[in-house]
């Protein structure tokens, strides 16, 4: 194949990789964010109190955050000796997209019903990040990665945010749409998300190789001396301990968001808005954020977007107005997209690419762990100081242990 073939095949590859990441995106933003929890509430679960409802959601997303954080590195080793990683992310993406179509049926009442379903579809888009993550070193080369990871992180917000906003207006308007009620509208919104995250990560199969099995074993025994070899390995080491910290820190903003702004008096629309202006704003900000890396370094570009959250949570002591909590979406949303596009393209260039699947079940396994310590960080500070400002910016110190931690990964010149 002549090179110009080659840069051609490479980008169309490049782009059904990226839309693996539109199309699940639209799980996260219509499903986990915005109509899961506000159903099961006024639903599902209305003749339940409303502490016991919350209980339950989160019961069942801790449930499911345990079993990928579980199964993640076994399966990542696994699909690597066989060649398997896009087996696995479909058998995770029809999971997920199967569960989601099925919550359209559940009738009111039936909490015991859509909790356990919930869980499936969030254990099918939690588990497919891994194989993902890993598939990206089939698209990309070590000087594409930035940009690339980029691209994808654009594309799942720019996804996510364009089917939400129809969603919003299914249950908003759903005379519009010969729908009788709003309840109808979000069982429709169940549906389309289903059809989309299964359509839009189609090309992937078509357009992106397989990579080649390894013959390496992948039991828990070697599971257990790959960890020993992460911990003995100072760069990734350190790394992964840096980005647990600070992805824990962006991880808690981003469940808090809706909260702050219900404790400034913002109305529910309000919120909505709030969370659709960070998808729009993340798009063109995560592209931008590659471009930075590629000019500078994917390890100085993290850097200060954490800066920019260390200056955001700074100024949550002083957030008291609307306009103040729009400003601060519009500052995380221009950071967190590229901290989270280039901290995996950095940590691709950090460890061996034939093992990237394994390697990657152990980064999302502490994905899964973030949003732990910073809530309960949140929580225990605002419960001494009686201030959820305060507890808010109680988040300052995770951002600033992971800088620190990560200014201190060199990473070697041609990783």
């Amino acid at each position: 194949m002549n090179p110009a073939a080659a840069a051609r095949d490479r980008r169309r590859a490049q782009r059904a990789w990226a839309l693996t990441a539109w199309a699940n995106h639209a799980f996260s933003t219509t499903v986990l964010v915005a109509f899961f929890p506000i159903f099961l509430n006024s639903y599902w679960a209305a003749e339940l109190p409303r502490g016991r409802s919350t209980l339950l959601l989160s019961l069942a997303n801790s449930l499911a955050s345990l079993m990928v954080m579980l199964l993640a590195p076994w399966l990542g080793a696994l699909a690597d000796r066989r060649g398997q990683r896009k087996l696995w992310l479909g058998l995770f993406t029809a999971l997920g997209a199967v569960s989601t179509a099925a919550l359209a049926l559940v009738d009111r009442g039936g909490w015991m019903f859509a909790l356990p379903v919930f869980m499936l579809a969030s254990i099918g888009f939690f588990g497919g990040s891994s194989f993902q993550d890993a598939l990206m070193l089939q698209v990309a080369t070590p000087a594409e990665s930035n940009r690339v990871s980029a691209y994808g992180f654009a594309a799942g917000y720019l996804g996510g945010g364009v089917l939400l906003v129809f969603n919003v207006l299914l249950a908003m308007h759903p005379q519009w749409f010969g729908l009788a009620s709003a309840a109808a509208g979000i069982r429709v919104a169940f549906l389309d998300v289903a059809v989309w995250w299964a359509l839009f990560t189609l090309p992937l199969f078509w357009r992106v190789a397989e990579a080649p099995p390894t013959a390496e074993p992948a039991g828990w025994a070697e599971l257990r001396a790959s960890l020993r070899k992460i911990v003995r390995d100072p760069l990734v080491f350190r790394f992964l301990l840096a980005y647990w910290l600070y992805i824990d820190g962006i991880g808690t903003l981003q469940q808090l968001a809706v909260k702050i702004g219900g404790d400034i008096g913002l109305p529910q629309a309000a919120l909505i808005k709030a969370v659709l202006l960070v998808q729009f704003v993340s798009f063109p900000a995560a592209i931008v954020f590659g471009r930075i890396g590629d000019r500078i370094g994917a390890r100085p570009a993290i850097l200060i977007g954490l800066a920019v959250f260390v200056f955001v949570t700074g100024w949550a002591l002083f957030l008291h107005q609307a306009w103040q909590f729009y400003v601060l979406a519009v500052l995380v949303a221009c950071v967190q997209g590229g901290v989270q596009s280039l901290s995996r393209s950095l940590f691709a260039r950090l460890i061996p690419r034939e093992r990237a699947g394994e390697y990657f079940g152990f980064y999302n396994m502490l994905g899964k762990f973030a949003a732990v310590l910073g809530p309960l960080l949140v929580g225990v500070v605002e419960t001494l100081t009686g201030s959820p400002h305060i507890g808010v910016s109680s988040l300052v110190l995770l951002f600033s242990a992971g800088a620190v931690l990560l200014w201190r990964v060199r990473v070697p010149r041609g990783a």
